[in-house]
């Protein structure tokens, strides 16, 4: 899959501008909380991938998840979680929540894309 418009969710700015690097020459919307999410969906309805963090404050990755497949958005649209969090529980309950895929943090700009391609069009 190439994106045409990617979604970053996360409550760290370094993680933030680290999506900004690692995906230069995709159009990013950059969000610090689920509910900056769900706003910024309204606002850009062309949206195709999300790339999102678990623990953060306001509304975090799983209640996100939740509203979204409340609103008939999974899965149609794809959403990699990506978090520090790699207890195999955590990851599976992403991946029951609609997420596609699951990375754990550190992870580099070539496991970033590799995600990405492998994911289908839906």
């Amino acid at each position: 899959m190439q994106p045409k418009k990617v979604l970053a969710v996360d409550d760290s700015k370094l993680m933030l501008r680290m999506y900004e690097v690692m995906l230069r020459g995709t159009p990013l919307l950059l969000a610090e909380n689920g509910q900056q999410a769900l706003e910024l969906l309204r606002q850009h309805p062309d949206v195709d991938l999300v790339l999102l963090d678990i623990h953060m404050p306001v509304m975090n990755g799983l209640e996100f998840l939740a509203a979204l497949g409340g609103q008939g958005r999974l899965p149609g649209l794809p959403v990699i979680v990506i978090s520090t969090d790699g207890e195999e529980k955590q990851i599976q309950r992403g991946l029951d929540a609609g997420a596609v895929a699951y990375l754990t943090k550190p992870f580099d700009a070539e496991k970033l894309r590799k995600a990405i391609a492998a994911l289908e069009v839906p």
